[in-house]
């Protein structure tokens, strides 16, 4: 077996609202390949193009020449990317919720973010730096937006010089309502919640620029803030599916069977199999969007513990099973002691949902090694606290380095008319005659006297 990823990890996507409010080690919330699948050869590199007619895919690494690899059986599970809209300012200042390194990134921020503010007078300047923008009402975008404001709450005791009303949180949703997965009434609790904790949903609002920094909203108001969180959506990773000759669907996902081969109800992609958010696998249960199984992390773990058996199965001549899940709920955290959980008609709220929330993700998580470190870091950060350092400058490594190390001095350059070298023995002959030149004057001198 073969892996080919540009990574050599694996992330565990629910915890990265955590990891971004500090209440887990961003190096906890990933699983290293190369530990943990002794019996398979890791490839860190990109696959730019699958051509199963032939069956072959090309790697392309990122230092050396592509190749391509032979296989028999294919499984396509690159997940999803952030999906954005071509609005003017949102590429070049905001950050998405995809992956450690954002996370970690706006952790970072925010912290270096409170200790510029700290030496600034209130104004325009330590508004913006205490601003924090989150696009989308979604779970992600609820989750790392309650995270933050409580991180932000927490570390105010840190830092005298500034106030509560000094932080600033603003949550864009282009819906009239927030996150969709749960009943109304939950998500109108959420909101409630949210705004004793001094947060600012705008729901039925888009954005319309973000250049500057100052995002520009559709009700006319513009916020400048340093922070801004793109979490408005996903969508399947283009590099695999665009560069491949499987068949896709009109949302740019792969085309995938109830059973988890690529293919349709009809016709069947022998030797290549899906799973994930880059795959349109049928909800049999008739609970998904649009048929589909929704991309969450609920559907993706069954997924693929579905099809490994069933890839076996198909090898072994057996028949492989349809992949059928209905959804248990939706849990998710609101900051330290609170969280929302709903399945069903059966809603629960506050410090009981965060349990269950910690509870749930906390088993779900891959490998047990990686379970002892994260509620290793729950453990720690309840009788310690946050950790409240930045490390931005890592982003910058040698900036220090730089700043003081010693350089070559210039060449000086070379003059018009070199004068000759200077005799050493010639000098020192010069000044012995100088010195006796006045003592003979002054033997004369006296004897003319």
């Amino acid at each position: 077996m073969t892996i080919v990823d540009p990574l050599p990890y694996m992330t565990y996507q629910p915890f990265l609202p955590e990891v971004a409010a500090g209440e887990i080690e961003g190096r906890h919330v990933v699983v290293g390949l190369r530990r943990h699948l002794k019996r398979t050869k890791v490839v860190s590199a990109k696959v730019t193009k699958i051509d199963h007619a032939t069956k072959t895919a090309t790697i392309t690494p990122t230092d050396g020449a592509p190749w391509e690899h032979r296989y028999d059986q294919i499984v396509v599970t690159a997940g999803a990317v952030s999906r954005t809209f071509p609005i003017p300012g949102i590429a070049d200042n905001a950050i998405g919720l995809k992956t450690v390194e954002e996370a970690m990134a706006i952790r970072d921020r925010i912290l270096t973010n409170f200790d510029r503010a700290a030496n600034l007078p209130a104004g325009p300047e330590r508004d913006r730096l205490l601003t924090v923008v989150v696009v989308g009402g979604g779970f992600a975008g609820i989750e790392v937006f309650a995270e933050l404001r409580a991180m932000a709450s927490s570390l105010l005791k840190d830092y005298p010089q500034l106030r509560f009303e000094d932080t600033h949180f603003h949550l864009i949703e282009a819906m009239g309502r927030i996150m969709p997965e749960v009943s109304l009434e939950t998500s109108q609790w959420v909101l409630k919640d949210l705004a004793k904790k001094g947060a600012n949903v705008h729901l039925d609002t888009q954005v319309q620029g973000a250049e500057g920094g100052n995002v520009a909203l559709s009700t006319g108001e513009v916020i400048p803030s340093d922070v801004i969180i793109w979490t408005a959506g996903v969508m399947a990773n283009p590099t695999v599916v665009r560069g491949s000759d499987l068949p896709v669907e009109e949302r740019g996902r792969i085309r995938t069977r109830a059973d988890l081969r690529v293919g349709t109800a009809e016709e069947i992609v022998e030797g290549a199999w899906a799973a994930g958010d880059i795959s349109a696998v049928p909800d049999l249960t008739g609970g998904g969007v649009g048929g589909y199984c929704v991309p969450n992390a609920q559907h993706a773990v069954r997924q693929a513990k579905l099809l490994a058996k069933n890839l076996v199965a198909v090898l072994r001549g057996e028949t492989p099973r349809e992949y059928v899940h209905k959804n248990l709920g939706a849990v998710a955290g609101l900051g330290l002691g609170s969280g929302v959980f709903q399945s069903g008609k059966i809603a629960i709220k506050g410090f009981p949902a965060w349990v269950a929330h910690r509870g749930y993700h906390g088993l779900a998580m891959p490998s047990w090694e990686r379970k002892w470190r994260v509620i290793g870091d729950w453990w720690m950060n309840f009788w310690l606290g946050r950790d409240n350092v930045s490390l931005q400058a890592s982003l910058t490594p040698r900036a220090t380095f730089e700043e003081f190390a010693a350089r070559p001095r210039p060449a000086q350059p070379e003059q018009a008319n070199p004068q000759p070298p200077i005799d050493p023995k010639s000098v020192a002959k010069d000044e012995g005659a100088a010195a006796v030149a006045p003592a003979e004057k002054d033997n004369k001198v006296s004897s003319n006297s």
